[in-house]
């Protein structure tokens, strides 16, 4: 699904216009990805959760060349969906 069509059926179902659906959910994961930087987890019972994720530094090969380097430490964001949703799949 895209951003588009995620837009569309909110729009639908709760009667607004795209504009004001594509406002609305810019806001949600706006404020989702806030949360996330702010407090390193948001969870949203019977969905799931996002939470930072530390990666190490380790060594990569370059494909085109064949050398090797090495890649910093970084983070990045993680998704752990719920119980509820996994069952439901």
């Amino acid at each position: 699904m895209t951003k588009a069509e995620l837009v569309e059926v909110v729009a639908a179902q709760s009667k607004l216009t795209k504009k004001s659906a594509a406002e609305l959910l810019d806001i949600v994961f706006s404020n989702i990805g806030k949360a996330v930087k702010k407090d390193a987890r948001f969870s949203y019972p019977g969905f799931g959760t996002w939470s930072v994720r530390s990666r190490k530094a380790r060594k990569i090969r370059n494909p085109q060349t064949n050398e090797m380097m090495k890649l910093k430490a970084s983070k990045t964001i993680g998704f752990r969906p719920a119980k509820e949703l996994k069952n439901s799949l």
